[in-house]
């Protein structure tokens, strides 16, 4: 028996391939691949095309909302130059909130492009995409439980930039905090407080927003002046001092409207209330409002119209008799007159020297 021959298992040696077998396989090979080559550049061919069709259409529609954001831009440019666009159009607001819609909107194009894109690849490789889709949504589900704050906040974010609920630069109320916009962003608004601090706030707790910087805004003066006061007097000393705040610098910017009287507001017995109201540039009605106060007061003043709670007006003192300081003459003032010596007291008898010894004992 030849050992050489045999295995360490037992089993007897593989025998050598010989040269018929190799060409036996190269030619089923070679049959296989001719058989199966035009699947495979059927199948390449698509797929290419899709990957081509996807990437030309995600670059035009990119270009497309670049070039729109772009003419937002200008178009903001060429107001701002305006005296309407100054009051009405900040540059950095509105950069910065084409920006963001740039960038959201190209995002989601290119997610929903080169996605589909995805999908039909794996469609032209005959993969099964039930699991897989079945899969993400579960995926989806989990991220977006976990996540629900952050896809809140992003949502959120979306459609304040989207509506122009604010901006930059403007002045709002958010119900968790108050003050200028600094900053806007798609999860985090940023505001500057009153006092200088910085407020992040998160774009999902932001229930309701009260914008102090857009349209306009009202100033209102109160001026107490006493009830006896004529009030076509009144009147005129106002409108002077209104109509002089409305022609000088930088005030008839910042008025929108003439000043106006819109008459007595409050009449008691002895004051009564003037309002005084004027539209103005929109965060502008503090400082309106204080050279209005300053302006009236002056005019008033310079009137000799009292307001109510200022100082008191100078009076002259009454006229007094230079005798009162001195006491008429009184008969008491001599001692031996009879008055006085009526009021002299009556001294008390002296008392018995006799009953004042006591009785000795006999």
């Amino acid at each position: 028996m030849n050992w050489s021959a045999v295995l360490a298992d037992g089993s007897p040696p593989p025998t050598p391939a010989t040269l018929q077998d190799a060409q036996k396989s190269a030619t089923e090979a070679a049959g296989w691949v001719e058989q199966n080559w035009s699947t495979w550049l059927y199948v390449g061919f698509r797929i290419l095309l899709i990957i081509v069709i996807a990437s030309v259409l995600r670059v035009l529609v990119r270009r497309a909302l670049t070039k729109l954001i772009d003419r937002m831009n200008r178009s903001a440019q060429a107001v701002e130059g305006t005296a309407l666009g100054g009051l009405l159009v900040n540059a950095e607001r509105r950069r910065q909130r084409s920006e963001a819609i740039g960038s959201v909107l190209r995002s989601v194009a290119s997610f929903l492009i080169m996605g589909t894109a995805a999908l039909m690849v794996l469609g032209v490789l005959n993969i099964d995409l039930a699991p897989l889709l079945a899969s993400a949504g579960v995926a989806g589900v989990a991220i977006g439980f976990g996540a629900r704050n952050l896809v809140t906040d992003f949502l959120s974010g979306v459609f304040m930039i989207l509506e122009d609920q604010y901006g930059v630069g403007d002045s709002i109320d958010a119900g968790v905090a108050s003050g200028e916009v600094i900053e806007v962003g798609l999860r985090v608004t940023k505001l500057r407080g009153a006092d200088g601090e910085i407020w992040y706030v998160r774009n999902g707790e932001i229930k309701r927003i009260g914008n102090l910087s857009q349209g306009w805004a009202t100033a209102g003066v109160d001026v107490r002046v006493r009830a006896s006061e004529d009030l076509e007097r009144l009147r005129t000393v106002i409108n002077e001092a209104t109509e002089s705040l409305a022609k000088d610098e930088p005030w008839n910017e910042r008025l929108w409207g003439p000043v106006e009287i819109l008459g007595l507001d409050e009449v008691l017995l002895d004051s009564m209330v003037v309002r005084v109201s004027a539209k103005t540039m929109p965060g502008k009605a503090l400082s309106v409002e204080r050279e209005l106060r300053w302006r009236i007061k002056r005019a008033l003043d310079a009137a000799g119209i009292r307001i109510v709670g200022g100082p008191p007006l100078a009076e002259e003192p009454p006229v007094t008799d230079p005798s009162s300081a001195f006491a008429a003459p009184s008969a008491l003032a001599n001692p031996t007159s009879p008055q006085s010596l009526a009021t002299t007291p009556i001294p008390n008898p002296a008392p018995n020297s006799a009953s004042s010894h006591l009785s000795k004992p006999q």
